[in-house]
């Protein structure tokens, strides 16, 4: 077994370049970075981005989660959430079966209720408590939907599997999300919902650009922009549109292309200016202050680390945005700290970010990541910087 200094993604992407039967030399070939980077990640010097890792992963034609080393079992185990997976796999492979003669089932409305609780409690960053409570949900839901069949339903049983497909990505369960989209399609085709259709389109589009895939995951939010265009021009056809905008903003400065940056970030800006913050709509978070999160995120993506805290400076934290947003952009911020030279702010947002999303924050690879570049930038390890890594396992 690999000590923990071994189990680091660097030590990840060396043994699968070895069993790729590569050189560091013949790997940094095929990557758009220095031989140089790729040997200060290997050694662990340097923390790995997850464009590098992405590039990494594609070279080597393996799952990015090789490299990552997600899901992080061990921890998974000690906070008796790996117990919660299979309960959620199972209610999703039971879609096609249709009603369940022996189940007793809550009252429609109050099913298509917990579905909408459910999504709430994600973006509240309460990992656990929707992932216990989402299987029965999903079993509930798909009875009923097959036993009196209305769009409503339809509507529920999709937002369901949508929340299944976010817990799986936050824990790392990358393969469960790849399914939950799947039967997130096929409800929403059941309940004819284009908008819930074009939200699909923008998670897959998401998925593609973890796994560096960008001109799918750039085809895929053409193709939720192409659905959306078959909604009448409403307040959730526009924050969607606005969403699509946003996801495209990160693929393409994924991708490095700087303008299409600026004409993603521009026309979401537009349409946020416009409809103001819809929140409410799908749970994207969409409206102006998410659009300012994004550019910043973009900037951290393409690397101007400067620019992105720069930004950093510009941007409240509103109670209204979720705590899970909210945790996304301080450990996006610490990564840009920790790129400038600003350990102690970076180590003080991963600690923000822990306290508003403990869960989210233990399973993200950029925040562990961050955590393991500013353990090597430390020449002593202050006491919070050792509990913090400590705490992700590192």
């Amino acid at each position: 077994m690999p000590t923990r200094d071994e189990d680091h993604t660097g030590a990840r992407i060396k043994e699968q370049r070895r069993l790729a039967r590569l050189t560091q030399r013949q790997l940094a070939e095929r990557l758009p970075y220095s031989y140089s980077y790729l040997n200060q990640v290997e050694c662990g010097a340097r923390p790995a981005t997850a464009a590098f890792v992405a590039a990494c992963a594609r070279a080597l034609t393996i799952d990015v989660t090789v490299l990552t080393g997600q899901p992080y079992v061990t921890e998974l185990q000690r906070d008796r959430l790996a117990e919660l997976v299979r309960p959620i796999r199972e209610s999703l492979d039971l879609y096609d079966l249709g009603p369940n003669p022996d189940l007793s089932t809550r009252p429609a409305q109050q099913l298509i209720a917990a579905a909408d609780h459910l999504c709430a409690e994600v973006r509240a960053a309460h990992l656990r408590n929707a992932a216990r409570d989402l299987p029965e949900l999903i079993t509930e839901l798909t009875h009923t939907a097959w036993s009196a069949p209305s769009t409503e339903l339809w509507q529920a049983l999709a937002s369901a599997y949508r929340t299944a497909h976010d817990i799986s990505v936050k824990l790392g369960y990358y393969d469960l999300s790849a399914v939950a989209l799947d039967r997130m399609g096929w409800a929403a085709r059941r309940a004819s919902d284009a908008c819930l259709a074009a939200v699909r389109q923008y998670m897959r589009a998401l998925v593609y650009f973890r796994e560096g895939e960008y001109r799918i995951g750039q085809r895929l939010v053409a193709a939720g922009h192409d659905v959306i265009t078959q909604e009448e021009r409403s307040r959730e056809a526009l924050a969607v549109t606005g969403q699509l905008h946003l996801g495209g903003s990160v693929i393409a400065a994924r991708a490095e292309q700087r303008s299409a940056v600026e004409q993603h970030i521009t026309e979401a800006h537009r349409i946020a200016q416009c409809i103001g913050d819809s929140s409410d709509v799908h749970w994207l978070s969409f409206g102006p202050a998410n659009v300012a999160l994004h550019k910043m995120s973009a900037a951290v993506e393409m690397c101007q680390y400067d620019d992105a805290l720069t930004q950093t400076r510009n941007v409240e934290l509103s109670s209204r945005l979720p705590a899970s947003r909210r945790a996304h952009f301080l450990i996006d911020r610490a990564r840009a700290e920790m790129e400038t030279g600003h350990t102690d702010a970076a180590l003080k947002s991963l600690v923000e970010a822990r306290r508003l999303a403990p869960e989210q924050t233990r399973y993200h690879p950029a925040a562990r990541e961050t955590i393991t570049g500013l353990v090597h930038q430390s020449r002593r390890t202050p006491e919070t910087l050792h509990h913090m890594a400590a705490w992700v396992g590192l």
